[in-house]
């Protein structure tokens, strides 16, 4: 490859343009020629790309191929707008809901309105603190991406994004929240502040982020996340939510862990370490309940009035356990 192009692919995610292809020297005979012996692809009108980018980006998954789209939309567009919403969170790795994974670019620009094929540019402010530059282009930082989304997302949805941003440290607390802030009177604005009140960096898994919004709207109390429980002879085991006064415990329980075990266990020895693991706990008085995915639809009401019945009620032995909040090696997200 020409190493005009080849420089300006690297500052522009991949892509380059016809004017890159005449800086290079190269007439529009080349290009043609490139393309019908499948050495170069058409991205979009004036924009190429290598055959074997576009075959990797395809191979890497949703980041890399969107990331070209994105590209190819914003060099159409002279490179101004910043890449926003949806697809900052898909160019930052966030968790997206089906529903936004689409050939469709969102963009911001603080000057202009418009949309076209396979894009929509959103005219808002973007002060200098909400951008991250990277090459040519912009994308709106951590923070102002996930608010922008929480705006128009599913609460619950908002919600699995921001904790799962704030267990990985993509992002604190006290970002999101200055964010709500400086979007006071933007539209949507109360649905994201809302979804950043109920996150929680120590949720490890939408399951767990969205049994604890179950758990919320049925009116339970609110459980401690993420507890050690110490017997007489030391640890036991980590709980994913916990009631103390009333000896509780959930696990929220999903089925990769049997059928693709961490640590070259088989699904097996993860499954006869979890018979033991409660065992244990219920030695000890804990009265443990597990919640699986089947259980957050249609049958949530029969499993939150079990739940209900085990917190109103005393445990028939006295609970011989330590409850210790674990200790997390990431720092805190306030």
């Amino acid at each position: 490859m020409h190493p005009i192009l080849r420089d300006a692919a690297l500052r522009q995610w991949g892509a380059f343009t016809a004017s890159d292809v005449a800086r290079a020297g190269l007439a529009p005979v080349d290009v043609q020629s490139a393309l019908r012996r499948r050495e170069w692809a058409r991205l979009r009108r004036g924009v190429y790309a290598e055959r074997t980018v576009l075959e990797d980006a395809v191979r890497w998954g949703d980041t890399a191929s969107h990331r070209l789209q994105c590209a190819a939309v914003l060099l159409c567009l002279g490179g101004q707008p910043a890449v926003s919403h949806a697809s900052a969170a898909r160019l930052a790795g966030f968790l997206v809901p089906e529903s936004d994974r689409v050939d469709h670019v969102s963009l911001t620009d603080a000057q202009q309105w418009r949309t076209g094929r396979g894009y929509a540019v959103m005219r808002a402010g973007l002060p200098a603190h909400h951008i991250r530059v990277s090459g040519l282009f912009r994308t709106t930082g951590p923070a102002r991406t996930l608010v922008d989304c929480a705006r128009s997302w599913s609460l619950e949805d908002a919600v699995v994004a921001l904790d799962a941003a704030l267990h990985s440290e993509a992002v604190t607390g006290a970002e999101l929240r200055t964010a709500v802030l400086e979007q006071t009177h933007w539209s949507g604005i109360g649905a994201a502040a809302r979804a950043v009140g109920l996150a929680d960096g120590r949720a490890e898994s939408p399951l767990e982020t969205i049994g604890r919004l179950r758990i919320l709207g049925s009116g339970l109390p609110v459980p401690e996340l993420q507890v050690d429980l110490h017997g007489p002879r030391g640890f036991v085991g980590r709980v994913d939510a916990w009631w103390q006064d009333a000896a509780v415990a959930v696990e929220f329980d999903g089925l990769v862990k049997y059928t693709d075990p961490f640590g070259n266990r088989s699904p097996a020895q993860v499954l006869w370490e979890e018979k033991r693991r409660e065992d244990d706990l219920r030695d000890l008085g804990v009265r443990l309940l597990r919640i699986v995915h089947a259980d957050l639809g249609d049958a949530w009401p029969g499993k939150a009035e079990r739940l209900s019945s085990l917190l109103a009620t005393r445990s028939p032995t006295a609970p011989r356990v330590r409850a210790v909040p674990a200790q997390r090696r990431r720092r805190p997200t306030t």
